[in-house]
């Protein structure tokens, strides 16, 4: 059975970095996941050794702050550290305030270089409230330009990156008086910044319109779509719902966020605020993309709920199946708790493990049952062998053996079995 795939959305591609690490966002390409260091730029050992765990744990690029020049100045031995220590990791620099200045020194150092328009030729705001005129609109573009050409040089220079992230919270006041707090207007900040890149024949651009609300957050990047057709752009798109928060609310904030635009086709590369360790963002974006098929880093389990026509503990008969398959990154396993609707449920899975009558376990490879009567004790074992006759079955680690089964498999007490593996 072929799984259902979400066509997306046509986007040139970017290379971040120029070495044997480097990632490209767009294109034909694995949507990208990426997460940012917590740890201060210019305590460089630490910024060092955070990035190296990032990176470990799945970041495939990670930014940086640097919010004044003395911190862009470190990126260069933070670059250097990290070739001789480790590898070169594609990095991006956030830059905020004091226009082009420290752009232009990040550029000599990083492989892409953020930038947010509300800020980046940065006015104190006045409570205005009457509209700008022509001219004032006029003028400020052209500041903008001004402050942005020196940027698109260096980046050119260097042929690296520039992301141009818009955040709902920060839209420049000439923007908020004309659009309001608005989708509308996040959109046309981007516009700005990409027409001025356009007449400078600079494309190697990737976008990114965030909020903290997610319904502005979609309508945001749905326009941003429509309106880079409309003047037949086709830049990578960066999704995320900013300042999520932690737990499980944010989780559920950001996958809904980040899940239904990815499942319109809409995003390149993806990262899941949460205001915790930023190490715990990676497991919810590579859960995000492996559940709409996009990225397969784990087992993808298939268990039912459990009823009353359960034959076994499922809980803990899952822990236990779990256990021994884990490791098998690239398989679906489904674990059912009756023939009921088991053997349906399960259909697209590679193995199925189904209760039955009398204590009994039947096996499955996708829907043909292969073996029937197993003893639950010996359940797992037999899984292992038919994986194994497969020729699917890889072994995690040297001295790995069968975990032992739970303690009671045809009652319905809880034994104490991990549910998972990292």
């Amino acid at each position: 059975m072929s799984l259902i795939t979400f066509p997306r959305r046509k986007s040139r591609p970017v290379r971040i970095g120029s070495s044997d690490s480097s990632v490209t966002i767009g294109g034909n390409f694995p949507v990208v996941v990426q997460s940012m260091i917590t740890e201060e730029t210019h305590n460089v050992a630490g910024a060092v050794e955070q990035i190296i765990a990032m990176h470990k744990a799945g970041s495939e690029i990670v930014r940086v702050t640097t919010p004044n020049m003395n911190e862009a100045k470190c990126l260069e031995e933070i670059k250097r550290l990290l070739r001789s220590k480790y590898q070169d990791v594609p990095l991006v620099a956030d830059v905020h305030h004091q226009g082009s200045d420290i752009a232009v020194e990040v550029a000599k150092y990083v492989d892409k270089v953020r930038l947010n328009p509300g800020l980046f030729v940065f006015h104190k705001r006045v409570a205005r409230e009457i509209e700008y005129s022509a001219s004032e609109i006029s003028e400020e573009q052209e500041a903008i330009e001004k402050s942005l050409l020196p940027v698109i040089n260096a980046c050119k220079q260097r042929d690296i990156a520039m992301r141009i992230g818009v955040n709902h919270g920060s839209l420049a006041e000439r923007l908020t008086v004309t659009w309001g707090d608005t989708p509308e207007g996040m959109v046309e900040s981007a516009m700005e910044y990409l027409r001025i890149c356009a007449r400078h024949d600079f494309h190697n651009l990737v976008i990114s319109l965030k909020a903290s609300r997610v319904p502005i957050m979609l309508a945001a990047n749905r326009l941003m779509v429509q309106r880079m057709d409309a003047e037949g752009m086709n830049y990578p798109l960066h999704l995320g719902v900013t300042e999520a928060g932690d737990g499980q609310y944010a989780r559920i904030k950001s996958t809904c966020g980040i899940g239904t635009l990815l499942a319109e086709g809409i995003g390149d590369t993806i990262r899941v605020s949460l205001a915790e360790d930023p190490i715990e963002e990676l497991p919810v974006c590579y859960d995000i993309l492996q559940s709409l098929g996009l990225r397969k880093t784990k087992v993808e389990y298939i268990a039912c709920p459990s009823c009353g026509r359960t034959k076994f503990d499922l809980p803990s008969v899952f822990g236990w199946v779990k256990k021994a398959t884990g490791h098998l990154v690239g398989l679906d396993i489904a674990v059912m708790g009756c023939i009921v609707n088991g053997p349906g449920e399960m259909g697209d899975a590679d193995y199925g493990y189904v209760g039955k009558a009398g204590g009994k376990i039947s096996l499955y490879r996708r829907r043909d049952e292969v073996k029937s009567g197993i003893p639950q004790e010996k359940s797992v074992e037999e899984l292992i062998n038919l994986i194994k006759s497969d020729g699917r079955w890889v072994e995690p680690f040297k001295g790995w053996e069968v975990p032992a089964p739970p303690a009671d498999l045809g009652g319905r007490i809880k034994v104490d079995i991990p549910l998972g593996t990292k």
